[in-house]
């Protein structure tokens, strides 16, 4: 089992790099609420091209893999090309960010994120989401989302909505966060996704002699990350601490477990700020996608990058927000490639459908 102590610094997603937790809307700043704290992770997802830089690709061509009772982003909402929303191209998948909130006693809340240069696509419980407006890329996108009158109920026993199918959603549940009520649902979170175009700050490159170029693309370097691969059963990773904006990573040998990295990815999460059943949540909603075939680099962002591109205001103001969110970069290797080259050749959809929404 590897263990680590470092901590990642990774430059900027957008020049803003101002810290937008938003005070209350008036003359008169809102009182900091000493006995309310706020939790929150998500997931960034990317694929390289060519040469590294993440590109543009369908992330909401896949299947659904939600419960019933999550709104979806409405296409007639959107200005889509003949794919419909399938169809829309992004660089950034923005998955499962949950909001949760402690406190000692019951309170109303409102939050509201906005997502620069993305779209919210799918949220619960109800929320307020402006119809998505931008032209053919979503660089020039603004979305949002708002909860009002989120009532936080710590020690209730709320009833949770369920459907009959199996969804790594209900994972975000298992945490010790309190209870919340929007108009007659009920979750233990605040959940959100969205798809955006925002810059990457981080390339992966495959280079000639099999290594991988990694590259910061910001201005505070690279910093913690992991290395990750798997081919069928045999998995690897490698933890690397880098002392420079660029570095070349050997592949790693496929001789580790999952159940090591996942406590290697833990101890990580725990150490940004996330309670450990919220870290072991996040790790349970992602166990399959995370580690499945391919190779993949995972990286974590400075609260401030996650600030500037997901401005967050809570009324009333908290006393501590802890936003932990992971990067994800899939990388396309040479195997890859010949896999799905063989797998259109035969019309293998089984591994098609392996790579999915990556393809």
């Amino acid at each position: 089992m590897l263990k680590h102590r470092g901590v990642v610094i990774l430059g900027p997603l957008v020049a803003a790099t101002t810290v937008l937790v938003a005070s209350a809307q008036g003359p008169r700043p809102a009182k900091a609420v000493s006995d309310l704290a706020v939790h929150e992770w998500g997931t960034f997802t990317t694929v390289a091209g060519a040469d590294g830089q993440a590109v543009q690709w369908r992330p909401l061509s896949g299947p659904a893999d939600l419960p019933c009772f999550v709104t979806a982003l409405n296409p007639n909402s959107i200005k889509t090309d003949r794919g419909g929303v399938p169809g829309l191209k992004a660089t950034v998948r923005m998955e499962t960010p949950v909001l949760y909130f402690y406190s000692p006693r019951e309170q109303t809340v409102r939050a509201k994120v906005e997502f620069l240069q993305g779209v919210i696509s799918e949220w619960y419980p109800q929320a307020n989401v402006p119809p998505a407006i931008f032209a053919r890329t979503l660089a020039s996108g603004y979305g949002s989302i708002e909860w009002n009158d989120v009532r936080v109920t710590p020690g209730a026993k709320p009833n949770l909505p369920t459907d009959s199918g199996k969804s790594h959603y209900y994972a975000a549940r298992e945490t010790d966060a309190a209870s919340l009520q929007v108009g007659s649902q009920q979750e233990k979170f605040l959940f959100y996704r969205g798809i955006a175009n925002f810059p990457v700050p981080v390339s992966a490159m495959v280079a000639r002699d099999g290594t991988i170029a990694v590259k910061s693309i910001g201005e505070y370097g690279i910093g913690t990350f992991i290395m990750f691969e798997r081919r069928g059963n045999r998995l690897g990773y490698r933890i690397v601490h880098p002392h420079a904006n660029e570095i070349s990573v050997g592949r790693p040998a496929l001789t580790e477990s999952v159940e090591s990295l996942r406590e290697a990815l833990r101890g990580l999460l725990v150490e940004q700020g996330l309670y450990p059943r919220e870290a072991a949540a996040m790790l349970e909603t992602w166990r399959d996608s995370w580690f499945e075939d391919g190779a993949r680099l995972f990286y974590l962002l400075p609260q401030a990058t996650v600030d500037a591109i997901l401005p967050l205001q809570i009324q009333p103001r908290p006393a501590a927000i802890t936003r932990v969110f992971v990067g994800r970069m899939e990388i396309v290797t040479p195997e890859i490639q010949t896999d799905v080259a063989r797998a259109i050749r035969m019309n293998d959809r089984q591994t098609l459908r392996k790579y999915g929404r990556f393809r």
